[in-house]
């Protein structure tokens, strides 16, 4: 069996991948590996035998889709957020992977670790696979040709011991700081509003105008004046029914169906009026409304207020929902391909704007390979760019690094006149996962049998202790000044602080602790570059350690 495995490494792929995709299922007091279970797998095959490992090639290719496609789901938040405070959260996280970085450097030369060693485990501390990654791209180049197999092993060895409490540390923390500081993030939810959180939990209400502050001007402009975060659908007027349009001024005894987060709904009824248990979606003879998906790349990353649907088509969108996201879509809103809106429309222009929209599933599963192939060239290319540094130091970014920072600009840019460059959100998330899968099966095969004559050694105790404590440092420190320094909100911060430690699954801790879907804000705005600094870290600390 091991001679079939050695000889078929795509088999060998899909049995690590099969092997370790259940374990990121198990969850021990509320905490699972995720994904990332699938590197252990790779180091248990891999610790077989030396000969069950997968090429390079592999985890190469699993990491530049990974990195890419993450970059083209958050670059436009990325650059966005340094318009509301995102500058003091990004220069918090690269305060902290500095102070990570000095502590890994200083503990490796006071126990007297290899340079490949410690870098590993400043990947592992800080979870970062991306700046591993290229910490072996690195070390290829300054290692001969006969010890490049077992050098190449201490990094995925040094992050593989300090990766598991690189996630549990961090989840005990946030647990214990909320504990401490008694955190209501109801309240907190209340108060960033103003964040444009999404929301999962849009309700409608029919409100009867009875206030004259309805009447002084169209609703839309009302709504946009009073910062309500709400969409107007119908609305009945002398018994006709019709819908509201940018230029329409309610009246007193008029009904209207207002969608948004109940608490928001509370607070325009209280300002408009009462409301009614009557229906105004009941007759479906003129007005109906209709589930449509973008799909046609000519409307995606085009903001919905430029399409004029109320004109062309004399349609309202009253939802938006993009992935599990469900939220209020305005004027400004960028449309994406993947996103799924509701529109209430006269019945005749349905099918109009059907195929304006595209509503093609068969769309949605296939990407543009000329935007997604030439955008990863252009990010590889990047990569290969030498930076000089102070004192003759040279580093790359990388196969992680340049795709990331491309993917981040055209992400935010959207489109290039005819060339989209995003692709759907569904395909985004399959060839995401896929990536990582492919990335964390190749390097823990490569390791998995040096792994095993070190994790039981005193060595491999000095590696876990030290990683343990660079990850609390980091995180109590994020915690601290965060939250009593900076005075950063507890929701907004735990997102920050997934960011800072690139982790989907302290994000998914966030999300499920605070109740709300203000932690994603704070994980996009610091993510990129948390990222882009820990890969440049790892080739600071590898060189200075090389030379040491």
């Amino acid at each position: 069996m091991v001679t079939i495995l050695a000889n078929n490494p795509i088999l060998l792929l899909f049995i690590v991948a099969a092997l370790g995709y259940p374990l990121s299922r198990i969850s021990i007091a509320g905490v699972s590996l995720g994904i990332a279970a699938v590197l252990f797998a790779g180091i248990a095959v891999g610790a077989i035998d030396p000969s069950l490992k997968l090429p390079d090639i592999i985890y190469q290719f699993g990491l530049v889709l990974f990195v890419y496609t993450i970059g083209l789901s958050n670059g436009r938040g990325f650059f966005t957020s340094f318009r509301r405070g995102g500058l003091t959260a990004n220069l918090l996280t690269l305060g902290l992977v500095v102070c990570g970085g000095l502590a890994i450097l200083l503990a490796a030369v006071a126990a007297h670790l290899s340079a490949p060693l410690a870098v590993g485990m400043f990947a592992g501390s800080l979870t970062n696979t991306p700046a591993l990654a290229g910490a072996l791209e690195a070390l290829k180049s300054m290692v001969p040709a006969n010890l490049s197999n077992a050098m190449l092993a201490q990094p995925v060895i040094g992050y593989s011991v300090t990766y598991p409490m690189g996630v549990v540390g961090v989840l005990l923390a946030i647990v214990l700081a909320q504990r401490i500081w008694h955190i209501d993030y109801a309240d907190e939810a209340r108060r960033l509003r103003a964040l444009g959180a999404a929301t999962q939990h849009l309700a409608t209400a029919i409100v009867r105008v009875t206030y004259a502050v309805a009447t002084s001007q169209p609703a839309v402009d009302l709504a946009a004046a009073r910062g309500w975060d709400v969409a107007f659908g119908r609305y009945q007027h002398d018994r006709q029914i019709a819908l509201v349009r940018p230029e329409t001024t309610l009246a007193i005894g008029d009904l209207v169906s207002i969608i948004g987060e109940r608490t928001v709904l509370d607070e325009v009824t209280a300002a408009l009026g009462e409301t009614t248990p009557e229906r105004l979606d009941l007759d479906r003879s003129h007005l109906d409304f209709r589930r449509i998906s973008i799909s046609n790349p000519h409307v995606a990353g085009h903001r919905l207020g430029d399409l004029d649907l109320a004109h062309r088509h004399g349609a309202v969108v009253t939802r938006l929902r993009r992935g599990d996201i469900e939220f209020v879509p305005h004027d400004a809103t960028i449309l994406e391909l993947g996103d799924r809106v509701r529109v209430v429309a006269p019945r005749d222009q349905l099918d109009a704007l059907t195929h304006t929209l595209g509503d093609s599933f068969r769309a949605l599963s296939e990407i543009d390979m000329l935007t997604f192939s030439l955008g990863l060239a252009l990010g590889l290319l990047l990569g290969i760019v030498p930076l000089p540094l102070p004192g003759g130091v040279k580093i790359t970014l990388g196969i992680a690094g340049g795709p990331l920072i491309v993917a981040l600009i055209l992400g935010a840019v959207e489109r290039t006149g005819p060339l989209l460059w995003t692709i759907p959100y569904s395909a985004n998330l399959t060839i995401r996962q896929f990536g990582l899968i492919l990335f964390l099966a190749g390097v823990g095969t490569r390791a998995g049998y040096a792994f095993v004559s070190t994790v039981f050694s005193l060595q491999g105790l000095v590696i876990f202790l030290i990683g343990l404590g660079v990850t609390l440092g980091v995180v109590l420190l994020a915690l601290v000044i965060g939250y009593k320094v900076l005075h950063i909100p507890m929701s907004l911060l735990i997102g920050i602080i997934a960011g800072i430690q690139t982790q989907p699954a302290v994000l998914g801790f966030a999300l499920e602790q605070s109740g709300n879907e203000i932690p994603n804000i704070g994980y996009a705005e610091v993510y990129p570059i948390a990222t882009i600094a820990k890969i440049i870290g790892a080739q600071l600390i590898l060189s200075l350690l090389w030379h040491h």
